[in-house]
């Protein structure tokens, strides 16, 4: 993807990564300057995540590092990405970091993504946990983008194929993606019910679900996670989803916490967007939406120029006070991202900050919507 415009972010990483890991080499902007007695001293070492997390309880209870690492963005949605040599490396570089939760889906690729998953984190699944899912349909290879299956068979096949690809011998977590009308929940539940006995699956999740569809699968199932797209410019799941995930014990997993990188200020309206990345199609990275919405990306950097912290941390360290149960998984193909997003986990916030940024945040409507018409019907409300 290219870019004729960087924002402070950059900046910020080019002064916080450590000088020695040739990370990055120029000096922090010079708006961030003008107020070096507020900002944060420099890192002296490589980022680490701070903490764990717990998703789920009792007998889905799983316990992860407090940010995990959406796996996606690797080769798949976002245009050109690095070799796989660069994609292992920077999974390692996640896995020394602390970091040790990675996310995946069959359908990313389709069927490539696990595979460089696999690869990157063979021999490191005594440290290392991982996540895929279930749901779309497929036939000869072609996912049929009208339709899902979470049929009892296709579930069971998904299942077999992400545990050749991914080389393990169970699955930490195996979520849906999308529902499928032609199955009920109970069934979905049910067969997982059955991978969980057979010792294939340890714990499930749900992606994109309603309330009354995560009581019903809970009470067949017990489920440790839901996984929604939530951050500060799509917050629908505090209405109904996360009141009800607290009061089950069901942890929560947030993709595109950055919204699909749209919160670290380096997109703006005159970017170009890969003929292989999905961003291109989606009604919010249009030009106009785009240049009304970077009103939200200022909005932060304001909040974050006399604190040291970046527009990306700033979201992600949002997002992480808003429950203990909340375990986000930012994808980055660059390790200076990673360096950033993962300092994210060390920032706390006051009551008084966090309504001074969702206030900040508010003045500015959101423009577009984050789908089109076919993936958004697909979306439970």
């Amino acid at each position: 993807m290219k870019k004729t415009n960087e924002m402070n972010r950059r900046g910020f990483l080019r002064a916080a990564t450590l000088a020695g890991a040739s990370l990055c080499a120029s000096p922090m902007l010079n708006s961030a300057k003008a107020e070096t007695a507020s900002i944060a001293p420099t890192p002296s070492s490589p980022a680490m995540v701070k903490g764990k997390r717990t998703l789920g309880k009792g007998s889905a209870a799983f316990t992860v590092s407090a940010m995990g690492f959406g796996c996606m963005g690797l080769n798949y949605h976002r245009g050109e990405h690095p070799s796989e040599e660069a994609c292992i490396r920077l999974a390692h570089e996640a896995i020394d970091r602390g970091v040790t939760l990675f996310d995946t889906a069959e359908s990313y690729g389709p069927f490539t993504n696990e595979a460089l998953v696999g690869k990157a984190l063979k021999g490191y699944t005594d440290k290392v946990c991982v996540t895929t899912k279930f749901g779309h349909k497929f036939v000869n290879g072609v996912q049929v983008k009208t339709e899902e299956d979470s049929s009892p068979a296709n579930i069971r096949k998904v299942c077999e194929r992400s545990l050749r690809s991914l080389g393990v011998e169970k699955l930490d977590l195996f979520y849906q993606h999308r529902g499928d009308p032609n199955t009920p929940i109970e069934v979905v539940a049910e067969t997982i019910a059955g991978l969980i006995k057979e010792g294939k699956v340890l714990r499930w999740g749900l992606c994109e679900v309603n309330a009354d569809t995560i009581r019903r699968a809970h009470a067949i199932c017990p489920l440790t996670a839901i996984q929604s797209e939530y951050h500060l410019m799509h917050r629908t799941v505090e209405e109904t989803v996360l009141p009800l995930c607290r009061e089950l014990g069901i942890g929560f997993v947030p993709y595109s916490p950055i919204n699909r990188g749209f919160l670290g200020g380096l997109i703006n309206e005159y970017t170009q967007f890969g003929p292989n990345d999905n961003r291109q199609t989606l009604p919010r990275f249009q030009p106009d939406a785009i240049r009304q919405n970077t009103r939200i990306v200022e909005a932060l950097n304001a909040f974050g120029r006399t604190r040291g912290y970046t527009p990306a941390q700033i979201a992600l360290a949002w997002l992480m006070r808003k429950g203990d149960f909340i375990v986000p998984i930012p994808g980055t193909t660059k390790l200076a991202h990673l360096e950033e997003n993962l300092r994210a986990t060390e920032i706390t916030f006051t009551p008084e900050e966090i309504q001074e940024i969702e206030t900040a945040v508010a003045a500015f409507p959101v423009v577009g919507s984050r789908y089109d018409a076919l993936q958004e019907s697909k979306v439970q409300k």
